[in-house]
């Protein structure tokens, strides 16, 4: 009887066990339930933090580098090496002639001294009251000595000092200029409609009847370009022998250009597009025609300024739905209507001088990131960079300040409209104002 009791009071003591640890398992998977839900939202925070560090490091304009990429801080490291080894060795050069030029104050103070110790010997033999006076006047003559002596030291330490920050501004870094006369900044302005190949062809071989055959000649390289203007010209005589080639181009049907495009050619050298070498450009809006003479052939691409439509005119954010609204964003030249859905976006309509345009995006959903890059290369750029601070002239806004801002008015957008408002220009980098 005592054996089964205690079986059974094992028994009761493993179920309220079992008991606890399965009350504890589901306490664990709701947490687990939770951690999985929220963690799409954490590495978007994550995400977000990051990238609001970067931009604050980078509106630092301070040349430091960037502590979460390697080859910037090796670059900086070696860099610093370098400048530091080169001002330490002036700056120990400069210590070294104030070290001299000290002991030599010190051994002129040592011999002035020992000059005046044997006055005191010689003037020993006169009375007390006399040798009281000169021992008063001897120290007062050592503490004008060393406050001498501390002068000249603090003063050839100061132009030490002074040189050597001298040195330091004369050999700091300025902010270079990257881009020459004639070169596209691709920062200021985006290329439109792809690239054309434009090249002269060498005519073949041609066939020559011989005794009843055709013979020609085969290329294994096939056919090949032909330089225009050749590399050597001494054969011509006339300057005008390789003129300007007048080219006419059909601007692609699906990309709006808001001003006459600007065609560039490619520097293979460079490897960057240029503008010179190109004359006397036209453009049809019409029939959609670019015409120009060309000094040279190559890859030639039309161009337009990535800033057109900024700053916006205005913006409306208004609700059509539960988590699905509607953009308007109306600039000098276009009204862009985008319709937000969720975690996709799609192009609703488009108006050109108060007039609706077609475009093969409308009616197409789609994620941010795509639908940015497909308007963009449709010349319907309002998307602004970390560059476009230097080509438009705005009112600055604290990073953390709009990210708070644009969060409230998507937790909200479901339910109020939102729109612009010319206080938030008036108004500092840290507070920003909207209608709503």
């Amino acid at each position: 009887m005592e054996r089964l009791e205690i079986q059974r009071i094992e028994k009761e003591k493993w179920h309220r066990l079992e008991a606890k640890d399965l009350e504890r398992r589901n306490e664990e998977l709701e947490e687990l339930y939770l951690l999985e839900r929220c963690f799409p939202e954490a590495e978007k925070l994550k995400q977000e933090t990051k990238l609001l560090s970067q931009w604050k490091h980078y509106i630092q304009c301070d040349g430091s580098p960037d502590p979460s990429v390697a080859q910037e801080m090796n670059t900086f490291i070696s860099l610093w090496k370098e400048y530091t080894s080169a001002v330490t060795e002036l700056v120990k050069d400069d210590v070294k002639n104030v070290e001299k030029a000290i002991s030599k104050e010190v051994e002129e103070e040592s011999k002035q001294q020992e000059r005046g110790s044997h006055l005191i010997q010689e003037e020993e033999i006169k009375v007390e009251e006399e040798q009281g006076d000169i021992e008063v006047k001897m120290s007062s003559a050592e503490e004008e000595s060393e406050a001498i002596k501390c002068e000249r030291e603090m003063k050839v330490l100061s132009e030490t000092v002074s040189a050597a920050q001298l040195l330091l501004v004369e050999n700091s870094s300025e902010k270079p200029d990257f881009f020459e006369d004639n070169v596209v900044d691709l920062c200021q302005f985006t290329t439109l409609g792809g690239v054309y190949h434009l090249d002269i062809l060498e005519l073949p071989p041609q066939c020559k009847p011989v005794k009843g055959w055709m013979i020609v000649e085969i290329l294994k390289e096939g056919l090949q370009k032909y330089t225009y203007p050749p590399e050597t010209t001494e054969e011509f005589e006339t300057e005008n022998a390789f003129p300007p080639i007048e080219v006419t181009l059909e601007v692609h049907e699906n990309v709006i250009f808001f001003e006459d495009p600007v065609v560039v050619r490619w520097d293979a050298e460079g490897k960057h597009w240029r503008t010179d070498g190109i004359s006397n450009v036209s453009y049809k809006p019409k029939e959609r025609l670019v015409t120009f003479s060309l000094d040279t052939f190559g890859p030639v691409t039309l161009i337009q300024d990535a800033h057109i439509n900024m700053p916006y005119q205005s913006w409306e954010l208004r609700p059509l739905d539960v988590n699905k609204v509607l953009l308007t964003v109306t600039t000098v030249f276009t009204e862009i209507q985008i319709q937000i859905k969720e975690n996709l976006c799609m192009l609703s309509s488009i108006k050109l001088k108060d007039k609706k345009h077609i475009s093969i995006l409308e009616g197409t959903w789609m994620t941010p990131i795509p639908f940015i890059i497909a308007l963009k290369e449709a010349g319907l750029n309002i998307f602004p960079t970390r560059h476009s601070h230097f080509y438009v002239i705005i009112n600055n806004k604290v990073p953390l300040v709009e990210v708070k801002a644009y969060r409230q008015m998507a937790l909200l957008s479901s339910a109020f409209a939102f729109g612009w408002s010319k206080w938030n220009l008036l108004c500092n980098s840290t507070k920003v104002v909207f209608k709503w």
